[in-house]
């Protein structure tokens, strides 16, 4: 079984990215025997937008870095750009795909069609993603709803290369994505706690000291309803009490015998410091140079492992 994960280096890495995707990530390294795991940070992808060269640099330096402090060590760990197929491969399957369909894809309607300076390359996005998936050759692509277009189009497009070209690609299928914790902005508990938003003291950072997760948490959201019986999980009235409740239980804490806003909030703090303590101190004591050679051990390993599936790509459209 093949499973691939990307992050792409828009912001730190959060609470939420740990809870939702971080922890899967490192249970699918204790799958059963012939499981192999590549997970790599998606440089490539922030370059859709507008970004500052060295910001790119310094995020994508932080992920890599947290990669390994979080314990993906049994994983193939790699950074996208240094695996030139992807590129590649990207553009012969834009050389596939179809103005119509990219035009229908959701990132491309919300945030750039119908602006003069949007980026050529948030529109053609999508089949880098594709490219991403394909050369791994997956059976099977656990996706939540909000990637469910994507992978739907990485299927068009190996479908229609195969009919045009011959059988290059295995079609994966998809399946539903595990559920992982849902953590939402402990500001706007109606949003999710994602590393690419602005931090208006909503989300905590998998690097922020106790003292940070502290002040965050003893600001966050909670109600008006401060009777007894008030710290309950409702999702509909109480979206900031549930998801603090919701974080206190992922974290390995309890609600039990907690009656007060305040009480909840000092056991969350309390969990959420534990959570993170150790991968900060991993971080700590990692040495650059380590990081480095494990990334670009799996750089290498990439590129060998995508070589035929873009050679195969190449021959089938008659390049020599």
């Amino acid at each position: 079984m093949i499973n691939l994960s990307m992050l792409k280096p828009t912001g730190h890495l959060t609470l939420g990215n740990l809870l939702g995707a971080l922890r899967p990530m490192a249970a699918a390294q204790r799958s059963p025997a012939g499981s192999i795991c590549y997970y790599g940070v998606a440089d490539l992808h922030a370059l859709t937008v507008d970004h500052d060269p060295a910001r790119l640099r310094a995020l994508t330096t932080e992920m890599a870095r947290l990669l390994l402090a979080i314990g993906l060590d049994r994983s193939t760990l790699f950074i996208q750009s240094h695996v030139p197929a992807h590129a590649e491969l990207s553009y012969l399957l834009e050389c596939t795909a179809h103005i119509g369909e990219l035009n229908r894809m959701i990132q491309f309607k919300e945030k750039g069609r119908n602006r003069p300076s949007t980026r050529v390359s948030l529109f053609t996005y999508p089949a880098l993603m594709a490219a991403d998936i394909l050369l791994y050759r997956p059976t099977t692509v656990p996706v939540g709803d909000d990637q469910r277009q994507h992978v739907e189009l990485t299927r068009d497009l190996a479908l229609r290369f195969n009919r045009t070209y011959g059988e290059v690609f295995t079609v994966p299928e998809i399946v539903t994505a595990p559920a992982g914790a849902r953590v939402m902005n402990l500001q706007d508990p109606g949003s999710k706690m994602g590393k690419s938003d602005d931090d208006g003291g909503g989300i905590i950072h998998l690097l922020d000291p106790p003292d940070v997760v502290r002040r965050k948490v003893g600001r966050a959201v909670t109600d008006s309803d401060v009777g007894v019986g008030s710290v309950r999980p409702d999702r509909a009235a109480k979206p900031g009490v549930t998801n603090l409740l919701d974080i206190l239980v992922a974290c390995g804490g309890s609600a039990e015998g907690i009656t007060t806003y305040g009480g909840l909030k000092a056991a969350v703090t309390d969990a959420v410091v534990a959570e993170l303590e150790p991968i900060r101190n991993r971080y700590a004591d990692l040495d650059p140079g380590e990081v480095s050679s494990v990334f670009a051990s799996g750089a290498e390993v990439c590129r060998r492992a995508t070589a035929p599936m873009l050679a195969a790509a190449r021959t089938a459209m008659g390049l020599v």
